[in-house]
């Protein structure tokens, strides 16, 4: 076997000491290595940061040797180079930058794209507290020269094919004019030999050139798949790639100046109004004025779409960001009426104004105007909608909207909240059913706790946070019908009591579970216990027996519960208008126990150690009629 080079040698050092300094607690770089083909990149400092300094070095590789990393003599900037660090919660984003610009790499090169790097250096930054090293990040740059920017944009106009017959665009992923895009490989500018350094990476699917795949139903696409129906070659479309499904979407439209509203959007005169035949789940909510009732949501990619229609029975909870310079106020919802055709009239909702006591709850990074003369403007910070439903009908809508009053010149980035609830118009309160009888997927599993005067409940996993330990741990429901497995991290002494980190992880644990019953059924009443009501069954934690005399053992502990099992039984309890409904049969919790060992590095420090413990929720389902038992034949016959 032959030897590594010092840089390979270099980075399986960083890998290792980040990953060991992580499980300690320590400083440690994530990633503790970067490949730079850009003129930017970051990575997180996660630990103990408090008073720690950041520093840069270039590291000169000559005659095969790369230097041993110290302290004593960097610094945050070279010459080509500069670091910024920039805090964050118990984490700092170390950014590393060039600082020449690339155009500098188009200035020193005569061909249209060279194939050869512009910059190929190795960077080496460092965390120190009063001078010793304790974190390295290493960093291998490889950046190319981009012919682009050497060139003037053409004034020729671009000759748009038709869209119905030809895709508009057969290699998206061709950005930039005149030059090649790297691992773009349908880029017709990219040389062979430049193709070959990305061809293992290039860019798949639509964006990578497959702009007119194959469809399903087509013959020849069976030939590449290895799972097709038995009935594939008999009903399967003969015919050629040019005529795809995927060609024919676009359409000529006009460009005409229009109004931005914040709740209500024009609606194209074909659109069916559900309104007038009642509403099912998912229909989208009318006005009156044959438009959209809409509220700002998050879309699958995860930005906030403004003018998003409200569906039936759909409940969400989202967070939208701002900047307050672009920031237009919203109006229209006191004046909005929903059409209810089935009550004989209209809903208009009833609007509630709170004022804001926390701005900086919900306003971040804010700049003092110079001009504080000029008049307060109006924002809305949060906005509850609770919808009343009625079968296929909506009869009441109650709005809270929650408001900050600012400088109409004011900087900074707004969090907006937007909540929607859908409630029977029976309930009394704002308590969501989870089904209606049986439960539905994905909604809270309904639970009490008879041992306190509010006795309603939910049943929780953990929702980790930082650097996963259950102090900063948060909690999320439990839901209906979805396996989960969650947990965080305890921090342990060497010299830790065992008693004492039982209690600890079992009080953990219980804190998931604070409940006496759950609910059979999805609407199951709160305040009848004989309405559904099942007592949950819980197997305590073993009893680990007496422990050794102090001092003989420090750092073990023998039959610790570190994980929590969740077991629920559920059922098909008949269908109503067609819909299959499910409810809870039994509920029980186990605990399982782990001998824990505190692991040392190299030397045994006194810094805490981290116990994980888990919590498991699985879901059951029992067949309403028990299956036929298999019957095992055996032929025998006398010799």
């Amino acid at each position: 076997m032959g030897f590594q080079s010092p840089a390979a040698l270099l980075l399986r050092l960083l890998l290792l000491q980040g990953v060991l300094r992580l499980v300690w607690g320590d400083l440690a770089f994530i990633p503790p290595f970067i490949r730079m083909s850009g003129p930017a990149v970051s990575a997180s400092l996660v630990g103990d940061t408090e008073g720690v300094t950041v520093s840069l070095t270039v590291l000169q590789d000559e005659a095969g040797i790369l230097p041993v990393p110290t302290c004593g003599m960097l610094s945050n900037e070279t010459e080509d180079w500069s670091v910024t660090v920039t805090p964050g919660a118990k984490v700092l984003e170390v950014t590393v930058r060039w600082k020449r610009g690339l155009d500098w790499c188009s200035s020193n090169e005569t061909d249209s794209f060279s194939e050869s790097p512009c910059i190929l250096q190795t960077l080496l930054v460092s965390a120190s507290r009063n001078s010793p090293c304790l974190a390295h990040l290493l960093i291998q740059v490889e950046i190319y020269a981009n012919s682009s920017l050497t060139h003037n944009a053409s004034e020729n106009v671009t000759v748009i094919p038709n869209q119905v017959y030809q895709p508009l665009g057969p290699c998206p992923c061709n950005l930039t004019a005149g030059a090649c895009d790297v691992r773009c490989c349908c880029d017709q500018e990219c040389s062979s030999n430049l193709t070959e350094l990305f061809r293992l990476s290039c860019f798949t699917g639509m964006f990578g050139g497959d702009v007119s795949p194959p469809f399903d139903q087509l013959c020849s696409a069976g030939t590449t798949t290895h799972s097709v129906p038995d009935w594939f070659p008999f009903l399967c479309v003969q015919s050629p790639l040019a005529n795809t499904p995927f060609l024919g979407y676009f359409y000529h439209g006009a460009v005409s100046p229009k109004q931005e509203s914040a709740f209500e959007v024009y609606v194209d005169t074909d659109a069916k109004d559900f309104a007038d035949f009642g509403y099912k789940q998912g229909d989208p909510i009318m006005t009156v004025k044959k438009a959209y009732f809409t509220i700002p949501q998050m879309s699958l990619t995860g930005q906030c779409m403004q003018n998003a229609p409200v569906a039936f029975l759909h409940n969400f909870d989202v967070k939208c960001v701002t900047d307050l310079e672009v920031y237009q106020e919203r109006d229209g919802i006191i004046n909005a009426k929903i059409k209810n055709v089935a009550l004989g009239g209209t809903v208009t909702p009833k609007v509630i104004y709170e004022e804001a006591t926390d701005l900086d709850k919900f306003i971040t990074n804010r700049e003092t105007p110079l001009n504080n003369r000029s008049a307060p403007r109006i924002v809305n910070v949060e906005e509850h909608y609770i919808f009343k439903w009625n079968n296929n009908t909506i009869s009441d809508i109650n709005v809270r909207i929650i408001r900050a009053e600012i400088n109409a010149h004011q900087k900074g980035i707004m969090t907006q909240r937007f909540v929607v609830k859908f409630l029977s118009y029976n309930s009394g309160n704002e308590e969501e059913l989870s089904g209606n009888p049986g439960y539905q997927l994905g909604k809270p599993v309904r639970a009490l706790n008879t041992n306190r005067m509010n006795n309603v409940t939910t049943l929780y996993l953990w929702q980790s946070a930082g650097r996963g330990l259950c102090t900063s741990a948060t909690f999320k429901p439990i839901l209906f019908g979805e396996d989960v497995l969650s947990g965080c991290l305890l921090e342990v002494g060497i010299n830790e009591n065992c008693t004492q980190l039982r209690e600890n992880a079992v009080e953990r644990l219980d804190s998931l579970i604070q409940a006496t019953h759950v609910a059979m059924r999805g609407n199951s009443d709160y305040t009848d216990l004989s309405d559904g009501w099942l007592e949950i069954i819980r197997v305590d934690a073993p009893d680990p027996g007496a422990d050794p005399p102090a001092g003989s053992l420090n750092g073990i502990c023998l039959d610790v519960p570190a994980r929590l099992s969740i077991r629920i039984l559920i059922s098909d309890a008949g269908a109503v208008e067609g819909i299959t409904q499910q409810e809870v049969l039994g509920l029980e919790t186990r605990f399982s126990s782990v001998n824990w060992q505190y692991q040392c590095g190299l030397t045994c420090e006194h810094k805490a150690d981290l116990l994980p413990i888990s919590a498991s929720v699985q879901f059951i389902k029992i067949p309403a009629q028990l299956p036929r038992p298999l019957t095992r034949y055996s032929s025998w016959s006398p010799s």
